[in-house]
């Protein structure tokens, strides 16, 4: 049969969506597919369909299949992510917008889309850290649930649920650290006083406070000494001194030649001191570990930073 007689099916499907006959309409636009496959909006047009009939797993499977005939298809995505929003799959949904604004950037409908999603994600988030912090609270963990309430309220400021929470825990949690601080040695101690200062974007303060800690400490590899270089090294890299950065976490190293987290600082002292050639080597040693191992995170930045070296090094040939 011809794409004429597919297209005569559509025309029919047309007519029934436009009258809500939408079951009728899902057979039509199935026998145009069957006739004609290679055509984006029968797929578009049934998935339509299925959404009005809240089918939201088939409404998704046609938008995806929609992106699989043609990938430049806006409205694809635009369907695929719908049918996964009301499935509740809402990263699926969000990646599927994003994908799609890849294409067309100011698509309104993938644009307000994206707007929902994030609004989506955030509350469920929200909700999420609600019920873990109730939990830990349950299980006797002041600390864990200060921290995951202390994280949601960055995320819903304004939620009274969380209010109440932080009310409730931070006595139980700031009890709770005073006795743990109190049972620290004093290098740990010490190292604790830098981590805060850190926190509070004193780095030259905080500078002193892990060199004073690390004079005191005796054996250089031990983990208290390492968790101070790797600390300083960072409040180095925040004040451009990226020689001191560089040392820090040379001394890492030393003793942890795979720390993923090291080998990123490092390579990025290394390149703004120009020193490619270095930087490549340690971002190639971490994407050597592989994804597993260092994370989708560290790993992208790596691969971005490893291509971008390559062509400064080529240019400079």
């Amino acid at each position: 049969m011809s794409k004429a007689a597919a297209q005569a099916k559509k025309a029919e499907g047309n007519t029934f969506f436009k009258a809500k006959n939408y079951r009728e309409a899902i057979a039509k636009y199935t026998e145009a597919i069957a006739i004609d496959p290679n055509d984006v909006t029968f797929y578009s047009n049934r998935s339509a369909c299925n959404a009005a009939l809240e089918n939201w797993e088939q409404a998704a499977e046609d938008g995806r299949q929609c992106i699989v005939t043609d990938k430049n298809f806006v409205k694809g995505y635009f369907r695929y992510a719908l049918g996964l929003q009301n499935m509740g799959n809402l990263d699926g949904a969000s990646e599927a917008v994003k994908r799609g604004l890849g294409i067309d950037s100011g698509n309104p409908d993938l644009k307000r889309m994206s707007r929902e999603l994030d609004e989506a994600i955030r509350m469920k988030k929200v909700d999420s850290a609600i019920e873990a912090a109730e939990s830990q609270l349950k299980a006797g963990d002041a600390t864990g649930a200060y921290k995951t309430v202390d994280n949601a309220l960055r995320l819903d400021p304004q939620n009274d649920t969380l209010k109440r929470l932080m009310d409730k825990v931070k006595p139980k949690y700031e009890a709770a650290e005073k006795k743990r601080v109190s049972q620290l040695d004093p290098n740990e101690r010490l190292k604790e006083s830098g981590d805060n200062l850190f926190k509070s974007a004193d780095f030259e303060g905080a500078i002193k406070t892990y060199s004073n800690c690390l004079d005191k400490i005796r054996d250089k590899g031990s983990d208290l000494a390492l968790k101070c270089y790797a600390n300083r090294a960072a409040c180095y890299k925040q004040l451009s001194n990226f020689e001191g950065t560089i040392g820090d976490c040379t001394n890492v190293l030393e003793y942890r030649p795979d720390d993923t987290k090291a080998l990123i600082r490092r390579a990025q002292a290394y390149e703004a001191c120009e020193r490619y050639k270095s930087a490549l080597q340690d971002v190639r040693q971490v994407l050597g570990l592989g994804m597993e191992v260092c994370g989708k995170q560290t790993y992208d930045l790596a691969n971005g930073m490893q291509h971008r070296l390559n062509r400064v090094i080529q240019q400079l040939k």
